[in-house]
């Protein structure tokens, strides 16, 4: 069983739409979707839920009214703000840290620090295999917890259901998530666009894949657009050691395929940018048993 991971570096490269369309090409399979700060695969794979779990990250303050003589201490101690005094103490949404200091020094005892419900995680049937996947709740972090938690999850139904691939949709950037889905990848697929700040990103999330000793291969999306940056980008790939895994052209299937709630490659399998698709996933295979 081999796992391969779609990393973008930034957002709006077409990795969702990229991973969509592989999942309609590989074979056994699991899917996840690590991209649970803003998750968007499901758009296109339209899962159908067959189980729904909580996510409990962190803690935050609650304020027992009853105790609570409005003596301002909590207030005044907050460094985040995340109180204010009416009648009683009153938290703010979204503002509360966990970090205690009000639950300490309250002299009443009328705070404590409670377990957070902050998103919930699904296992979910789709046309192309189990898909799991999640949503962090508003304002809510630990969202590097969470792509851990997902991560899990997949490699579990993975074994259970021994299939030979998992393919996961990963999140952008190179921050906590990205560098929580990185974890016991076999392969990263980078995908970019043919600009400036394509291939700055790009650069940055290959040094992380590199980091961690995790071979990878680069996919220039809407390539046609700016061929000269694409030549830019194929150039430096090559002088930093990265295959090539393949060029897909701008194509108007593309976003009518995302209208359609569809893999481009389920909407229109002959269209320029699925024909491309095919090749990558082709290339893909060559890199990884290679």
């Amino acid at each position: 069983m081999k796992e391969i991971l779609v990393l973008s570096g930034k957002g709006g490269t077409g990795k969702t739409s990229v991973t969509g369309s592989l999942a309609t090409l590989m074979g056994k399979k699991v899917l996840a979707d690590c991209d649970v700060d803003a998750a968007d695969l499901h758009l296109i794979l339209a899962p159908s839920t067959r189980e729904e779990n909580e996510f409990w990250c962190g803690v935050e303050a609650e304020i027992d009214a009853e105790k609570c003589t409005a003596c301002g201490t909590c207030v005044d101690l907050c460094r985040f703000d995340a109180l204010e005094l009416q009648e009683k103490a009153r938290l703010k949404p979204f503002s509360c840290e966990g970090c205690g200091v009000c639950s300490q020094f309250c002299p009443e005892e009328a705070i404590s620090l409670q377990d957070k419900l902050s998103g919930h995680w699904y296992i979910s049937d789709t046309d192309y295999g189990t898909m799991v996947h999640a949503r962090l709740g508003t304002g809510e972090e630990n969202s590097g917890k969470l792509v851990s938690m997902v991560k899990r999850k997949a490699r579990e139904v993975a074994e259970a259901e021994r299939v030979d691939w998992i393919l996961v949709d990963g999140p952008p950037g190179i921050g906590c998530p990205t560098i929580a889905s990185l974890s016991g990848t076999d392969f990263v697929l980078l995908i970019t666009e043919p600009t400036k700040s394509g291939l700055h990103d790009l650069e940055r999330v290959a040094d992380l894949a590199r980091h961690f000793k995790i071979p990878c291969g680069v996919c220039i999306n809407k390539w046609d657009l700016h061929p000269v940056t694409s030549d830019l980008i194929t150039r430096t790939c090559a002088e930093r050691g990265i295959r090539l895994a393949g060029r897909i052209p701008f194509d108007a299937a593309v976003s009518a395929s995302i209208v359609m709630g569809l893999p481009l490659l389920a909407y229109k399998p002959e269209s320029p940018a699925a024909t491309a698709v095919q090749d990558v996933w082709l290339h893909l295979q060559e890199m990884i048993s290679g």
